[in-house]
């Protein structure tokens, strides 16, 4: 596996970067070609109970991320992420919430870190 980054996928990506959008619903008032991405991974962001629970507050973080790696574990999801990082040198996870250290991507980034 190479070097897994994390970026709102409102930015842009160094060059020769992966970037998989992790989020369930696609970007608001992003257009495909604007957003670079290579690959959406829509099954693999929080299921829509959780993402609306979770609101991005803070407060929820810990137990948003503790209830969301229970939805990855055996997800096939998860095990097409793992699978796509082996092919590339570097990744981007990218994702559209404001919040750059309480979202999805953060938890997913260290599950494969973990991993």
């Amino acid at each position: 596996m190479g070097t897994v980054g994390i970026r709102r996928v409102y930015e842009p990506s160094p060059e020769g970067t992966f970037r998989i959008l992790v989020d369930r619903i696609w970007p608001r008032g992003l257009s495909k070609d604007r957003a670079g991405v290579d690959l959406w991974l829509k099954d693999v962001g929080p299921s829509d109970g959780l993402r609306m629970w979770f609101g991005h507050d803070p407060a929820r973080f810990e137990e948003f991320a503790a209830k969301y790696r229970q939805e990855l574990d055996g997800a096939d999801a998860f095990d097409e992420l793992r699978a796509t990082l082996r092919d590339h040198d570097s990744v981007d996870l990218v994702y559209s919430a404001k919040d750059t250290e309480h979202n999805q991507a953060v938890v997913l980034a260290e599950l494969l870190r973990a991993r």
